[in-house]
């Protein structure tokens, strides 16, 4: 078998997705609306036991939390549960990420806060990573501590 012939021309590298620019403005973005909603005072929906009412998607159990009754209401709608009762807690957005999650994450399963779902184009995740919820509640914890990430 003969060796394969080096390309003629270098291979083009693709072109970002975004630029550093947009990126850092995005993350900046993010940062403030982190900050507002630790702030915050949020509306979380419980079951009859008074845990915080949650889903699991994409491998990670998300906290529903909501910004105000009529969010709320929103929900309930696309869920199509207008017609029952919805108990909530009021929490500020930093004792649930840094009490709740870690204590819902005690339970072995990765967990983050979705604010507003249900809300067209409004709804914001706040996942489980380091400089949002505790190191201890943190999928890349590990990687943090590895060195591994940049």
């Amino acid at each position: 078998m003969s060796e394969p012939e080096p390309p003629s021309a270098p291979i083009p590298r693709p072109e970002p997705l975004i630029s550093d620019d947009v990126a850092a403005r995005g993350r900046h973005e993010f940062a403030v609306l982190l900050g507002e909603f630790r702030r915050t005072a949020v509306l979380v929906p419980t079951d009859e036991d008074e845990a915080p009412l949650v889903g699991d998607f994409g491998g990670i159990r998300w906290i529903y939390a909501f910004s105000n009754e009529s969010a709320l209401a929103r929900f309930a709608i696309a869920r199509g549960e207008v017609g029952r009762e919805w108990p909530y807690q009021r929490l500020l957005g930093a004792r649930l990420l840094d009490a709740t999650v870690p204590a819902v994450s005690a339970v072995g399963v990765p967990c983050g806060v979705a604010l507003d779902v249900g809300t067209e184009g409004e709804g914001v995740l706040f996942p489980p990573v380091s400089g949002i919820v505790p190191e201890a509640a943190a999928l890349d914890a590990d990687a943090d501590a590895e060195g591994i990430r940049g």
